[in-house]
């Protein structure tokens, strides 16, 4: 039961994140052209967190402090736009700031492409944790 719930988190969170930071660099590279392809990446991400939350609680895996880390990343990156049904989201001059300085958030705690990482959950929640006292809430741009 454990492994299952790893396995929900570190695929559907822990690889989303790291697409997530490559998504925003690709797209400061090529001056925010298609920044739905982030906003919908971010979508997965929080759909990820979900699911890995839901998941460990069902199979009663998931440790007071696992759900309590999970549920702050969850609302820290529910503050960043995202993708409705139907409709892309607008970015804002500020938004993209705020997603460029996610995604060096992401690659200080060691979730960002080309940076080795342990696919194992205590090293993965120890990254959420950084992550989350690393991210402004209420965002505030820099």
């Amino acid at each position: 039961m454990n492994f299952v719930k790893e396995q929900v988190v570190v695929t559907e969170v822990q690889s989303n994140l790291v697409e997530l930071e490559g998504l925003i660099a690709n797209q400061m590279e090529d001056n925010w052209s298609e920044p739905n392809l982030v906003t919908t990446e971010l979508g997965d991400v929080l759909n990820g967190i979900w699911l890995g939350m839901t998941t460990g609680k069902q199979l009663g895996t998931l440790s007071k402090s696992e759900k309590e880390i999970l549920e702050h990343l969850y609302f820290k990156l529910n503050q960043f736009p995202t993708d409705e049904l139907y409709r892309f989201a607008d970015l804002t001059v500020e938004d993209k700031r705020n997603f460029e300085n996610l995604r060096e958030a992401l690659r200080e705690v060691g979730l960002g492409l080309r940076i080795t990482r342990s696919a194992n959950m205590n090293s993965f929640m120890s990254q959420a944790e950084a992550l989350n006292n690393k991210i402004e809430s209420p965002l505030v741009p820099k």
